[in-house]
């Protein structure tokens, strides 16, 4: 008697092997449901495959300096260089050596479910973590890119465990420890990868709450960033103790409370 459409989708979901009798089977197996099982566990598999490929070639520059003696990395990345609104936030995490996570990849190109998630399983397996957050009136008495440093240098000190090498995503500081910087490290560095969605969604949690506190501005949405909601709603509402003076928008939603 033939499997169930259900049984054989149990079945599946327990093999990784493509070699499994199971699979040579259902290649027979003319109902269309089993052939689209098939079709499903296939691409699966394919995905989970680019994924172990991508992490390993995420691992290159981890890899070099656990070859050279190093102990202890961590990856440092910022998020809200940008937005109008709320502040910078910059993550330092330190990964065991064992560390494999596949899917894990530039914050950016994560949807917000598949952040989180890995954000619990990164919070789970660091050996440090720690976050730096830089509010509004800091960014506008130093500027963003000394407040991203400032943000670095707060996350680096939070941390429990003193790092013996940085890898730090386009940026260097004047801290002493050595450091690599790599342009568009959060897709070449699993390091500074996990560290830009630790602080991606330490910052949209923080954007959040804001939303509730101030709902006509939308930042639970925007995140603080300049979307045309945001800027109808500087004009109609003024301008928060959250938003960035020195940034144009805010600076001429200033201008017009004056006038």
């Amino acid at each position: 008697m033939d499997k169930s459409i259900k049984e054989i989708s149990e079945e599946l979901a327990k093999i990784t092997d493509e070699n499994h009798s199971l699979l040579k089977q259902l290649k027979n197996d003319t109902r269309k449901g089993v052939q689209q099982l098939l079709a499903k566990w296939k691409k699966i598999q394919q995905e989970k495959r680019n994924d172990k490929e991508l992490f390993i070639q995420m691992s290159q520059f981890e890899e070099n300096l656990y070859s050279n003696g190093v102990k202890y990395i961590a990856g440092i990345d910022e998020v809200g260089r940008g937005p109008l609104a709320g502040p910078v936030i910059a993550a330092a995490v330190i990964l065991p050596r064992d560390f494999y996570l596949p899917g894990l990849n530039d914050s950016k190109k994560l949807t917000e479910l598949k952040r989180e998630q890995l954000y619990v399983e990164i919070a789970q397996s660091a050996l440090s973590i720690g976050v730096g957050i830089i509010d509004a009136n800091k960014i506008d008495e130093v500027n963003i890119y000394q407040a991203t440093k400032l943000a670095m240098k707060q996350a680096i000190l939070k941390l429990s465990i003193k790092p013996d090498h940085l890898l730090i995503d386009a940026m260097q500081l004047s801290i002493q420890i050595p450091q690599t910087s790599i342009i568009k490290g959060d897709s070449k560095s699993y390091s500074i990868a996990a560290s830009s969605i630790i602080a991606k969604v330490t910052r949209d949690r923080l954007m959040k709450r804001l939303g509730m506190e101030y709902p006509q501005y939308g930042f639970e949405q925007n995140m603080g960033y300049g979307t045309s909601l945001h800027l109808e709603a500087l004009q109609n509402y003024g301008v928060t103790d959250h938003h960035r003076r020195s940034f144009a928008p805010v600076r001429e939603a200033l201008t017009q409370d004056l006038a």
